[in-house]
């Protein structure tokens, strides 16, 4: 819904407030889960109309035509954040509706559209009853999952976006992650090329700058990563539903390496369609990975 892990948290503890504080006025009406979802919702929706939607560089403009060394992060965005994934056997939602092209399509939507579509097609309340949590009615919820799904398939979707990785098992999955990991610490960019789509991405919030196919995506990868970080430590994760890697930077192979970012993948198949870098420390934070290599 809000597209950030941290606005997440502070609407989950806003949501458990407002419901301690009205719990007296549930008049057993609906289920509690119901009542719940209702004060959730309208927590999410007064962030959603606090603040700007969340974005990946894709949403600013077309991608790069060459390698940008220079690339100065954008401030005054506010970027999509990874989120972290439980393991597939503890997992109660959707995965599919986890990963980061879902999220970033439903940021083109506004609030109501967004909670509509969420409530009725991920957690199957019926049209009356998201009437019911949203204080509308059943042909107005109708109204805004009609003009939702309208938009969503109007999103031109950017190549390589339509990802699988819900569908790849978790084995291969870290085994594909480890090898693209792999390769980038070793600089080896043929066995990197091997792992990739033909129009595959890799985008890094908060630079700007994207790229696309894997001529762009190959060139930067060489040009910056495999030339001009040293040396490089990982930790394979999952993320957003899929493998993730926690990539570490270092001058020396035997020194210090510092957090550098938190990179999902999205799979098609048994290729890497999607390469999500999220740059900085406090990607770490919502994993709970140090700041160093251990």
């Amino acid at each position: 819904m809000l597209g950030s892990f941290h606005d997440a948290e502070d609407a989950v503890q806003e949501t458990l407030v407002r419901a301690w504080k009205g719990i007296a006025r549930f008049e057993g009406r609906s289920s509690l889960r119901s009542w719940f979802y209702t004060v959730a919702t309208r927590v999410c929706l007064d962030v959603v109309n606090s603040r700007k939607r969340r974005a990946l560089p894709m949403d600013l403009g077309p991608a790069s035509d060459h390698t940008v060394l220079d690339s100065a992060p954008l401030t005054d965005v506010d970027w999509l954040t990874p989120y972290p994934d439980a393991q597939p056997e503890d997992r109660t939602e959707r995965r599919d509706t986890l990963e980061l092209a879902f999220v970033a399509a439903l940021q083109h939507l506004p609030g109501n559209q967004r909670a509509a579509l969420l409530l009725f097609d991920v957690l199957d309340f019926s049209a009356a009853e998201i009437a019911e949590i949203m204080a509308t009615s059943t042909t107005s919820v109708n109204s805004a999952l009609a003009r939702a799904r309208r938009t969503i398939a109007a999103i031109e979707p950017t190549p390589g976006s339509t990802s699988t990785a819900y569908l790849v098992d978790d084995g291969a999955a870290r085994v594909l992650a480890a090898r693209f990991a792999t390769a980038l610490e070793e600089g080896d960019i043929d066995a990197f090329v091997s792992l990739l789509t033909a129009d595959v991405t890799w985008a890094m919030p908060p630079l700007p700058h994207w790229y696309l196919g894997l001529d762009a995506v190959a060139d930067f990868a060489y040009e910056v990563p495999m030339r001009r970080c040293p040396s490089w430590k990982y930790r394979i994760l999952r993320a957003n539903g899929g493998p993730a890697v926690a990539f570490y930077v270092g001058h020396e192979p035997d020194g210090p390496h510092d957090a550098w970012s938190i990179t999902v993948l999205g799979l098609r198949d048994d290729h890497i369609a999607t390469i999500t870098s999220f740059l900085g420390p406090e990607c770490f934070d919502i994993f709970g990975l140090p700041l160093t290599f251990p």
